[in-house]
């Protein structure tokens, strides 16, 4: 009962996170605020999980949240990868930019 009390506590933190960041990225706070909720589910009722894991041919519910988090991880690392390769190539054009900038100012009139 603990567990089930801290893991909402915590659920719940998350489906507030999504719901402030709906403005900024509505894709992203929709699908949080639906793995709360699923999350929220299962911490409640366990044997849906277990069923569920059943349906799909994992042997446990805990062994299926688990290959759904891992997962989920695995996308948001591929996203935040993606995104850094993005924002580095874009600070080189800058780069570029001002560099060439400085060389046009820089040379002497003739």
């Amino acid at each position: 009962m603990i567990a089930q009390i801290g893991f909402s506590i915590l659920l719940a933190g998350v489906m507030v996170y999504a719901w402030t960041e709906y403005r900024r990225a509505p894709v992203i706070a929709i699908l949080a605020l639906l793995a709360a909720i699923a999350g929220l589910y299962f911490v409640w009722l366990p044997t849906h999980a277990t069923r569920l894991a059943a349906l799909v041919g994992i042997g446990r519910g805990v062994d299926l949240i688990i290959y759904i988090w891992v997962v989920i991880s695995l996308i948001l690392l591929l996203n935040l990868h993606l995104k850094l390769r993005s924002q580095a190539e874009l600070i080189t054009v800058l780069m570029r930019e001002i560099a060439v900038a400085s060389a046009r100012t820089a040379e002497p009139s003739k």
